[in-house]
């Protein structure tokens, strides 16, 4: 219940937050919140991550969402009575694909807005789904890297 829950809080944080930027700034707008570190930038990203594109990419990039989510979707319900760090982990997955995927199918082009420029460096401009991509990605790392190899330790193939 509560990986379906995190899910849906991301999915509706994440439009919620499009929504706004979309009726309350002008595309390419850019308000400074910390000047010179955050602001709040309004753009649109047809292409995949980092604004990479290329033709047909819109379609296949729609596509690979799509079948991503129901591939994460089976999985967390196979997963149901799993590791609790890997459903979370999944949870902030899917539900920023899902964010970005009603972008795509409904707008043609993601919303991004929360840029950040660490002095010299301006990174690329993102949303709330790419954050909790991210963090589920963060999450499945630490899950796969620390606590499942705990959780099932593989036996010695080296005999001493």
């Amino acid at each position: 219940m509560i990986v379906l829950l995190l899910t849906f809080v991301v999915v509706l944080l994440d439009q919620w937050t499009k929504y706004l930027i979309r009726i309350k700034m002008e595309l390419f707008e850019s308000i400074p919140v910390i000047d010179g570190f955050f602001h709040l930038t309004y753009v649109t990203n047809d292409g995949m991550a980092f604004g990479i594109n290329f033709p047909g990419g819109f379609y296949i990039f729609t596509a690979a969402s799509l079948i991503m989510t129901g591939v994460l979707v089976y999985y967390l319900w196979i997963e149901k009575e799993g590791s609790i760090i890997l459903r979370l982990a999944l949870a902030f997955i899917l539900g920023g694909a899902v964010g970005n995927l009603i972008d795509r199918v409904i707008l043609r082009s993601v919303v991004d807005f929360l840029d950040f420029i660490f002095g010299s460096y301006h990174f690329y401009i993102f949303n709330i789904a790419d954050s909790s991509v991210t963090v589920g990605m963060i999450l499945f790392l630490f899950y796969s890297f620390i606590i499942h190899p705990k959780e099932n330790p593989q036996p010695n193939l080296i005999e001493e």
